[in-house]
């Protein structure tokens, strides 16, 4: 993958806690994505997470964008085309 944004800026995909928690009331960095273009399967927290705007987590096998997270004072938006499943534990 070649991106033109500096690997300093590039964190892992627990930075995703933050934003998702204002939505969902489990711990999502912990959920289990599907890569919909490579078939990758992990836990979020181990996608790489690019932040500027919002935040944009990349599948750490082929770099694809899996989702992007953008939040103001009262909405937050995700665009989650790149998963081709999201699987969210919702036991306490």
């Amino acid at each position: 993958m070649s991106d033109s944004v500096s690997e300093d800026h590039v964190l892992d995909g627990n930075i995703l806690a933050g934003p998702l928690s204002k939505v969902f009331a489990v711990d999502t960095t912990t959920a289990v994505g599907q890569c919909a273009d490579c078939g990758w399967t992990g836990p979020l927290a181990e996608t790489r997470v690019y932040v500027g705007a919002g935040a944009v987590a990349r599948c750490p096998q082929c770099g694809q964008v899996l989702l992007v997270v953008v939040s103001s004072l009262d909405k937050v938006r995700f665009d989650l085309r790149g998963l081709a499943s999201l699987k969210i534990d919702i036991r306490s």
